[in-house]
Protein backbone atom coordinates (compact mmCIF):
# COMPACT_ATOMS: atom_id res chain seq x y z
CA UNK A 1 0.00 0.00 0.00
CA UNK A 2 1.06 3.55 -0.66
CA UNK A 3 1.15 6.19 2.04
CA UNK A 4 -1.19 9.05 1.20
CA UNK A 5 -1.10 12.69 2.34
CA UNK A 6 -1.22 11.76 6.04
CA UNK A 7 1.00 9.35 7.95
CA UNK A 8 -2.08 7.41 9.08
CA UNK A 9 -3.64 7.01 5.63
CA UNK A 10 -2.72 4.38 3.06
CA UNK A 11 -4.21 3.34 -0.25
CA UNK A 12 -4.03 0.79 -3.04
CA UNK A 13 -5.41 0.88 -6.55
CA UNK A 14 -6.43 -1.21 -9.55
CA UNK A 15 -6.46 0.17 -13.09
CA UNK A 16 -9.71 -0.44 -14.99
CA UNK A 17 -9.01 -0.55 -18.75
CA UNK A 18 -12.68 -0.24 -19.70
CA UNK A 19 -13.09 3.08 -17.88
CA UNK A 20 -9.43 4.06 -18.34
CA UNK A 21 -8.96 5.10 -14.72
CA UNK A 22 -7.90 3.74 -11.35
CA UNK A 23 -10.19 2.38 -8.66
CA UNK A 24 -8.98 3.15 -5.13
CA UNK A 25 -9.28 1.86 -1.59
CA UNK A 26 -8.30 3.63 1.63
CA UNK A 27 -6.95 2.42 4.97
CA UNK A 28 -7.07 4.65 8.05
CA UNK A 29 -4.65 3.45 10.74
CA UNK A 30 -6.01 4.49 14.13
CA UNK A 31 -5.96 3.60 17.79
CA UNK A 32 -9.01 1.50 18.54
CA UNK A 33 -8.94 -0.41 15.27
CA UNK A 34 -8.08 0.35 11.65
CA UNK A 35 -10.77 1.21 9.09
CA UNK A 36 -10.86 0.08 5.45
CA UNK A 37 -13.02 1.91 2.91
CA UNK A 38 -14.26 0.20 -0.29
CA UNK A 39 -11.47 -2.41 -0.25
CA UNK A 40 -10.27 -3.89 -3.51
CA UNK A 41 -8.54 -7.28 -3.49
CA UNK A 42 -5.22 -7.12 -1.66
CA UNK A 43 -2.01 -8.36 -3.22
CA UNK A 44 0.16 -10.60 -1.06
CA UNK A 45 2.43 -7.62 -0.44
CA UNK A 46 -0.47 -5.36 0.59
CA UNK A 47 -2.00 -8.05 2.78
CA UNK A 48 1.30 -8.37 4.66
CA UNK A 49 1.54 -4.59 4.91
CA UNK A 50 -1.97 -4.45 6.35
CA UNK A 51 -1.04 -6.97 9.01
CA UNK A 52 2.07 -4.98 9.94
CA UNK A 53 -0.11 -1.88 10.32
CA UNK A 54 -2.41 -3.66 12.77
CA UNK A 55 -4.99 -5.38 10.55
CA UNK A 56 -8.52 -4.08 10.24
CA UNK A 57 -11.50 -3.92 12.58
CA UNK A 58 -14.08 -2.09 10.44
CA UNK A 59 -14.86 -2.02 6.71
CA UNK A 60 -17.04 0.76 5.30
CA UNK A 61 -18.70 0.19 1.92
CA UNK A 62 -19.95 3.42 0.35
CA UNK A 63 -22.46 1.79 -2.04
CA UNK A 64 -23.47 -1.61 -3.37
CA UNK A 65 -21.32 -1.20 -6.50
CA UNK A 66 -18.24 -0.87 -4.26
CA UNK A 67 -18.53 -4.14 -2.33
CA UNK A 68 -15.40 -5.23 -4.16
CA UNK A 69 -13.47 -7.66 -1.90
CA UNK A 70 -15.03 -6.52 1.39
CA UNK A 71 -16.73 -9.80 2.25
CA UNK A 72 -13.59 -11.86 1.65
CA UNK A 73 -11.37 -9.50 3.65
CA UNK A 74 -13.91 -9.44 6.49
CA UNK A 75 -14.02 -13.25 6.59
CA UNK A 76 -10.21 -13.40 6.80
CA UNK A 77 -9.76 -10.64 9.37
CA UNK A 78 -12.94 -10.68 11.45
CA UNK A 79 -13.62 -7.05 10.52
CA UNK A 80 -17.19 -5.78 10.86
CA UNK A 81 -18.95 -4.59 7.70
CA UNK A 82 -20.78 -1.25 7.50
CA UNK A 83 -23.02 -0.26 4.59
CA UNK A 84 -25.38 2.56 3.56
CA UNK A 85 -28.66 2.44 5.49
CA UNK A 86 -30.69 3.40 2.43
CA UNK A 87 -29.66 0.11 0.76
CA UNK A 88 -30.27 -2.14 3.77
CA UNK A 89 -33.15 -4.06 2.13
CA UNK A 90 -31.29 -4.75 -1.15
CA UNK A 91 -27.60 -4.74 -0.24
CA UNK A 92 -25.74 -7.80 -1.59
CA UNK A 93 -23.80 -8.33 1.66
CA UNK A 94 -24.89 -8.81 5.24
CA UNK A 95 -23.63 -5.84 7.25
CA UNK A 96 -23.18 -5.57 10.99
CA UNK A 97 -24.08 -1.90 10.91
CA UNK A 98 -25.99 0.44 8.62
CA UNK A 99 -24.78 4.03 8.39
CA UNK A 100 -27.06 7.07 8.30
CA UNK A 101 -26.53 10.67 7.34
CA UNK A 102 -24.25 12.68 9.63
CA UNK A 103 -23.43 9.57 11.67
CA UNK A 104 -20.03 9.20 13.31
CA UNK A 105 -18.67 5.87 12.13
CA UNK A 106 -15.83 5.99 14.65
CA UNK A 107 -14.51 9.11 16.40
CA UNK A 108 -13.25 11.46 13.70
CA UNK A 109 -14.97 9.80 10.73
CA UNK A 110 -18.45 11.04 9.72
CA UNK A 111 -20.74 9.57 7.06
CA UNK A 112 -22.88 11.70 4.75
CA UNK A 113 -25.69 10.29 2.63
CA UNK A 114 -25.71 11.44 -1.00
CA UNK A 115 -29.02 11.47 -2.84
CA UNK A 116 -29.56 11.06 -6.56
CA UNK A 117 -26.51 8.93 -7.34
CA UNK A 118 -26.77 5.55 -9.05
CA UNK A 119 -27.59 3.81 -5.74
CA UNK A 120 -29.77 5.10 -2.87
CA UNK A 121 -28.02 6.89 -0.01
CA UNK A 122 -24.47 6.48 -1.31
CA UNK A 123 -22.01 7.41 1.44
CA UNK A 124 -19.26 9.99 1.44
CA UNK A 125 -16.95 10.12 4.45
CA UNK A 126 -15.22 13.07 6.06
CA UNK A 127 -12.11 12.33 8.10
CA UNK A 128 -11.30 14.81 10.85
CA UNK A 129 -12.99 17.68 8.98
CA UNK A 130 -10.31 17.87 6.29
CA UNK A 131 -10.29 14.76 4.06
CA UNK A 132 -13.32 13.83 1.95
CA UNK A 133 -13.51 10.20 0.79
CA UNK A 134 -16.01 9.55 -2.00
CA UNK A 135 -17.54 6.48 -3.61
CA UNK A 136 -19.05 6.94 -7.07
CA UNK A 137 -20.87 10.28 -7.36
CA UNK A 138 -17.79 12.52 -7.18
CA UNK A 139 -14.81 11.38 -9.23
CA UNK A 140 -11.70 12.74 -10.90
CA UNK A 141 -11.07 11.73 -14.51
CA UNK A 142 -8.61 14.59 -15.18
CA UNK A 143 -5.88 15.31 -12.64
CA UNK A 144 -6.85 18.18 -10.34
CA UNK A 145 -10.45 18.56 -11.53
CA UNK A 146 -13.41 16.82 -9.93
CA UNK A 147 -16.45 15.71 -11.92
CA UNK A 148 -19.76 14.03 -11.27
CA UNK A 149 -21.11 10.72 -12.55
CA UNK A 150 -22.63 11.11 -16.04
CA UNK A 151 -26.28 12.16 -15.94
CA UNK A 152 -27.52 8.96 -17.58
CA UNK A 153 -26.23 6.97 -14.59
CA UNK A 154 -27.92 9.13 -11.95
CA UNK A 155 -31.21 8.29 -10.26
CA UNK A 156 -32.06 12.00 -9.92
CA UNK A 157 -29.87 14.70 -11.43
CA UNK A 158 -31.17 17.56 -9.26
CA UNK A 159 -30.73 15.59 -6.04
CA UNK A 160 -27.22 14.57 -7.09
CA UNK A 161 -26.30 18.20 -7.76
CA UNK A 162 -27.63 19.24 -4.35
CA UNK A 163 -25.59 16.46 -2.73
CA UNK A 164 -22.41 17.72 -4.39
CA UNK A 165 -23.16 21.30 -3.34
CA UNK A 166 -23.78 20.17 0.22
CA UNK A 167 -20.33 18.57 0.38
CA UNK A 168 -18.78 21.65 -1.23
CA UNK A 169 -20.24 23.74 1.60
CA UNK A 170 -18.39 21.73 4.26
CA UNK A 171 -15.66 23.88 5.80
CA UNK A 172 -12.04 22.84 5.96
CA UNK A 173 -11.85 20.20 3.21
CA UNK A 174 -8.27 20.02 1.95
CA UNK A 175 -8.00 16.58 0.32
CA UNK A 176 -10.49 14.59 -1.75
CA UNK A 177 -9.84 10.86 -2.11
CA UNK A 178 -12.09 9.60 -4.87
CA UNK A 179 -13.12 5.99 -5.27
CA UNK A 180 -12.63 6.33 -9.02
CA UNK A 181 -9.98 8.47 -10.74
CA UNK A 182 -7.24 10.70 -9.37
CA UNK A 183 -6.92 11.68 -5.71
CA UNK A 184 -6.56 15.35 -4.81
CA UNK A 185 -4.18 15.67 -1.88
CA UNK A 186 -4.20 19.48 -1.89
CA UNK A 187 -6.76 22.16 -2.79
CA UNK A 188 -9.59 19.62 -2.68
CA UNK A 189 -12.01 22.17 -1.25
CA UNK A 190 -11.34 24.55 -4.14
CA UNK A 191 -11.91 21.74 -6.64
CA UNK A 192 -15.21 20.89 -4.90
CA UNK A 193 -16.30 24.52 -5.17
CA UNK A 194 -15.40 24.63 -8.87
CA UNK A 195 -17.43 21.46 -9.46
CA UNK A 196 -20.43 22.81 -7.52
CA UNK A 197 -20.37 26.11 -9.47
CA UNK A 198 -20.28 24.21 -12.78
CA UNK A 199 -23.46 22.22 -12.06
Amino acid sequence: MKQLHRKDLFGWSVFDPEKNLDFHSVLWVRNGGNVLIDPLPLSEHDHSHLQRLGGVSLIVITNSDHCRDAEHIASETGALLCGPAAEEDTFPLSCHRWLYDNEEVVPGLVAFELEGSKTPGELALVLEHSTLITGDLIRCHIGGELCMLPEHKLMDVNEAIQSVKRLADLPGIKAVLTGDGWPLFNHGGEALHRLARSL
